[in-house]
């Protein structure tokens, strides 16, 4: 039998998904699952862009341009300059989704071999495109008992090479729901502009900022005009996660340039992925603002409920809809697998994402999970309740009393 590649044998399983097979079959079992393992929202889309879905009339569907329709990169560029980044519709290409923004990028600044020095845990997709890309993905890791905050700028000078090309942050993050200050980024635009590096950027849950912060973007700071790349998307935005559109952002003409002959080699992003996108742009303020309050709501009770738990420590996330928790486990890739194989308490039981499949450093996260707070408060009670007594029962558990001390 022939052998498949190299590239596929290394390609990693996502955290996210890889559980999916034991949910199916517990839910074959009759057992409800709660999913905390996904960022999948269950906010109602907006009613502008499934209007104009419904009312698409087109009789052909057509190929767009290859950096998509003009008319909504102008009106994107809109969006962007209300927010304090002047930039025009030829500095904007439509992607499938965020992650082909991601790959776009990284093909268009490194060659194979070079490196990218991200802080972990980090979206794991993130390595995966790094590896379809051929290359090297420099961890630096961040500490939960600091609330993942951005590592010291002396541990990223300790990782550069003469073959990093790049530094790669999420803001606010996923997996950790940390928000990077301005003078974290300040921070990174000196170490940035030193050593003549390109700062990619995925600002996909720029929208939930929590508590009065307010979001900065890398497309903000001064002198980052030819090293500054925003990858975004409509998914967490508008709860769009299978219209699957994403944008690629620089001033960099060269970037753009290239990443365009990307685009033209898999010809357009999606058709009437563009047009729900476009009709997005008109969602009203108050939308957004029932989503914050939701959003609230469902974060301070699931963190606050968590942290009840003997032996449970999750950071009270500044941003985004995730949090990445410790538990008093040994293991959490199995404990995530047993809550789906042989766990339920009154015919439920809760998905996670195990955290260790977030680091690039081998080791790193094995006691804790993501949670992703995207479920109406009700199932969020029932699934904390369903961690608590799986905890109780869970035949690999640590002591709690000395398993953590963060939240002492």
């Amino acid at each position: 039998m022939p052998k498949i590649s190299e590239r596929g044998s290394l390609m990693p399983a996502s955290p996210i998904r890889k559980l999916v097979p034991f949910a199916e079959a517990a839910k074959k079992r009759g057992i409800k699952v709660y999913h905390l393992n996904i960022g999948q929202p269950d906010i109602q889309t907006p009613d502008v862009a499934l209007t104009a879905l419904k009312n698409y009339n087109h009789k052909v569907i057509e190929y767009s341009h290859s950096a998509g329709n003009e008319s909504y990169r102008t009106k994107l560029a809109g969006y962007y300059k209300n927010l304090g980044i002047d930039i025009d519709c030829n500095q904007i290409i439509i992607t499938t989704g965020g992650s082909e923004a991601i790959l776009f990028a990284f093909k268009s600044c490194l060659n194979p071999g070079e490196e990218v020095i991200i802080p972990e845990p980090f979206y794991t997709n993130y390595n995966a495109f790094a590896l379809d890309a051929g290359i090297k993905v420099l961890p630096i890791t961040s500490d939960i008992n600091t609330g993942f905050a951005l590592p010291s700028i002396s541990e990223f000078e300790k990782a550069i090479t003469p073959r990093t090309k790049a530094i790669m942050i999420c803001n606010p993050n996923n997996p950790t729901g940390y928000l990077y200050s301005r003078e974290e980024l300040m921070q990174l635009r000196d170490i940035v502009l030193k050593y003549d590096l390109f700062l990619f950027a995925d600002e996909v849950y720029r929208e939930f900022c929590y508590d009065g912060a307010e979001h900065f973007s890398v497309m903000q700071m001064e002198g980052l005009e030819e090293n500054a790349i925003l990858m975004d998307s409509v998914s967490k935005r508008y709860s769009e996660c299978g219209v699957r559109i994403g944008a690629l952002i620089s001033r960099n003409k060269t970037i753009m340039s290239s990443a365009l002959k990307f685009a033209q080699a898999r010809l357009s992003p999606p058709s009437l992925g563009q047009v729900i996108g476009e009709a997005s742009l008109d969602t009203p303020a108050e939308y957004f603002k029932n989503v914050y309050d939701e959003y609230i709501a469902r974060r301070n009770f699931v963190i606050g409920a968590l942290n009840k738990i003997p032996g449970v420590y999750a950071p009270m996330p500044k941003g985004a809809f995730y949090s990445v928790i410790s538990l008093p486990v040994k293991n959490a890739d199995h404990f995530c697998q047993w809550l789906l194989e042989n766990f339920s308490y009154e015919n439920q039981t809760v998905m996670l994402a195990p955290a260790s499949g977030f680091y690039a450093t081998a080791g790193s996260g094995l006691n804790e999970a993501r949670i992703a707070y995207v479920l109406k408060l009700e199932d969020l009670k029932n699934a904390v309740k369903c961690l608590e007594e799986a905890l109780k029962v869970y035949p690999y558990t640590i002591n709690p009393a000395v398993h953590n001390t963060a939240k002492n």
